[in-house]
């Protein structure tokens, strides 16, 4: 299997508007196929019955639950931070944070890496300055691992912007978790990411309905 890409959703149930497995279920309903699981601080036997419930969600669809840390609480597939463990677990699915091209080049079997972060963020403060698109590139272009844009990233246009800097997808946060309707938010940024990897599909279609 290879790695995430499109929009990518992390989760964070301290800020969501609804419980987790609503809004999760919404961002899916919008297109989503990727979620992160993150809840740290949640005992591992909780944790373990969130990843249950949120991968039955993504069953429906095909969809893929990736555990933040090297414990897949019963699945196969982690998302673990730039500090380590190294090497990396053997799993289906091996993904890991980066911030830097140092970080990228200890990269070994994981299958795909974010960027982070790409625009100002509340949730991951400490990184040092926004990569922006043209950091974004730079990473791009030496990493050995498709990347996912990650940080700050809400609307539509900046999805685009990451795309047409070489990320593989966009992974987001707040825009879902804090949205009013899941489900619209995502299906707006997974039209932006399927308009920006398709641009000639997408205006050739658009011309024809005209």
């Amino acid at each position: 299997m290879t790695g995430p890409d499109g929009v990518v959703v992390l989760t964070d149930r301290l800020v969501a508007r609804d419980r987790l497995d609503r809004v999760v279920a919404g961002a899916v309903a919008g297109g989503v196929r990727w979620v992160v699981l993150r809840e740290k601080d949640l005992p591992r036997a909780e944790r373990a019955a969130l990843a249950a419930d949120l991968r039955a969600i993504l069953a429906d669809v095909g969809g893929t639950l990736v555990v933040a840390g090297p414990d897949p609480l019963g699945g196969d597939a982690v998302h673990l931070p730039a500090a380590g463990p190294y090497p990396p677990p053997t799993h289906t699915v091996v993904g890991r944070s980066c911030h830097n091209q140092a970080e990228l080049d200890r990269l070994t079997t994981e299958h795909y890496a974010t960027a982070s972060p790409v625009h100002p963020t509340k949730t991951k403060p400490g990184y040092g300055p926004p990569l922006g698109a043209d950091g974004l590139r730079k990473l791009v272009e030496v990493s050995p691992v498709p990347l996912l844009a990650l940080g700050g990233i809400e609307t539509p246009e900046q999805v685009t912007t990451c795309v047409r800097a070489g990320a593989a997808g966009v992974a987001v946060l707040g825009a879902i978790m804090r949205a009013t309707s899941p489900s619209q938010t995502a299906a707006s940024l997974t039209r932006a990411f399927q308009e920006a990897v398709t641009p000639v599909l997408t205006k050739t279609a658009t011309t024809e309905e005209k």
